[in-house]
């Protein structure tokens, strides 16, 4: 193939087709199936449904089941899975594909991601028996991927602040954490003896051998939200599971509810929200200030994106009585991954001057954030992009 031939497939394949393009190519073999593919979301009037090739330009994806499942078994081959992931929300979003989901063949074929979890989260109350246990394995699948991911890197940062917030300079023997005492006297090392003279004693308060600090997530469950509710279910499993730290774990929309007995497991979590509907953050701050012991000892994080729907001055009031009570207080606007998110300027704005810092917060830079919060540092807040 000339260079003029390729420069025109690559024309032809990014114009799709039709008289309009101007390139005069036809496809065949391996492109034709490509174009068919894209053809059957983007053509406005149809494509190929069954990803082979063929311009029917009156078919598209339709309302078939099966046909979505070879269509998405198919973009998982021609393309690599970021791509894949693009196409799949935006079938769901050009085709109508939501009630498709509903059946297994298709939830089989999909390349799952945060995304579909929260398409299924929004579905799971509609489907049948039949593919409940499929929506199941495809949320579990998920989530694990994304525990394994996350997991690590939270727990030895929320470790290495816990340790450091539990750390006493003059500590009873017991409670001397002799390798950081050593590290810290080496420059009183007496060679002479061959042994370092411990002037600085390093040690663990009581805090550190139980529960030090406790943290309260109170997630938004509208439907804008759907990552940052997955992301959080699996921070939420594993602030659980760290040493020192009683998590409680709060969902809401017009209503309350406290998921901290299935916390240990996220998908269990998953399944216990409801996404969509309004927003009352007033209501669900007023629920975990009412649960909240040791005020010093507490942060709290509300996920949302401010939208409030219940009593705005009232809420202010009530970020300002426990931030006065020792409360550290984080709003993010976003947990997740999906960019600069929308979200209630003036509602963000009025809690930065309560010195309640809004933003948004991707899942990497999580960890950092609350372990600033459990040493009550400066919030590290990403530039605005």
């Amino acid at each position: 193939m000339t260079g003029e031939d390729e420069r025109l497939r690559r024309w032809r394949m990014v114009l799709g087709g039709g008289a309009a393009d101007g390139t005069g190519r036809a496809l065949t073999g391996g492109d034709a199936a490509v174009d068919g593919a894209l053809a059957a979301l983007y053509d406005g009037s149809g494509g190929d449904p069954d990803g082979r090739g063929r311009q029917d330009r009156s078919a598209g994806l339709g309302g078939s089941a099966p046909s979505v499942a070879r269509w998405l078994g198919d973009i998982r081959a021609y393309f690599p899975s970021s791509v894949v992931r693009v196409l799949q929300r935006d079938a769901i979003d050009r085709l109508g594909l939501s009630t498709l989901l509903l059946e297994p063949e298709t939830l089989e074929a999909v390349e799952a991601d945060v995304h579909l979890v929260g398409t299924l989260l929004s579905l799971h109350k509609a489907m049948p028996e039949t593919t409940r246990e499929t929506a199941r394995a495809v949320v579990r699948k998920v989530v694990d991927d994304l525990e394994k991911r996350l997991a690590t890197r939270t727990r030895a940062t929320l470790t290495g602040a816990l340790d450091r917030g539990a750390r006493t300079s003059r500590p009873r023997h017991r409670d001397i954490d002799w390798d950081r005492t050593i590290r810290a006297n080496l420059g009183n090392y007496l060679p002479e003896y061959r042994t370092v003279v411990p002037e600085r004693l390093i040690g663990h308060g009581r805090a550190a051998r139980g529960v030090g600090k406790e943290v309260v997530l109170c997630v938004d469950q509208s439907g804008s939200m759907a990552a940052s509710v997955v992301y959080a279910s699996v921070f939420g499993a594993v602030l659980a599971s760290t040493r020192s730290v009683a998590t409680r774990l709060v969902v809401f929309d017009t209503a309350v509810v406290d998921l901290t007995d299935r916390i240990d497991d996220p998908v269990d979590v998953l399944f216990g929200t409801r996404l969509g509907g309004g927003t009352d953050i007033n209501r669900a701050l007023a629920y975990c200030q009412s649960r909240i012991t040791r005020p010093a000892d507490t942060v709290v994080v509300l996920i949302s994106d401010l939208h409030e729907g219940g009593i705005r001055d009232e809420m202010l009031r009530r970020v300002a009585a426990m931030k006065a009570a020792g409360v550290q207080f984080v709003a993010l606007l976003a947990l997740s991954d999906e960019g600069a998110p929308a979200y209630d300027r003036e509602h963000a704005a009025a809690l930065a001057a309560l010195g309640a810092p809004a933003f948004a917060c991707t899942p990497d830079l999580f960890p950092e954030v609350m372990a600033a919060a459990l040493e009550k540092r400066p919030i590290p807040v990403p530039e605005p992009a």
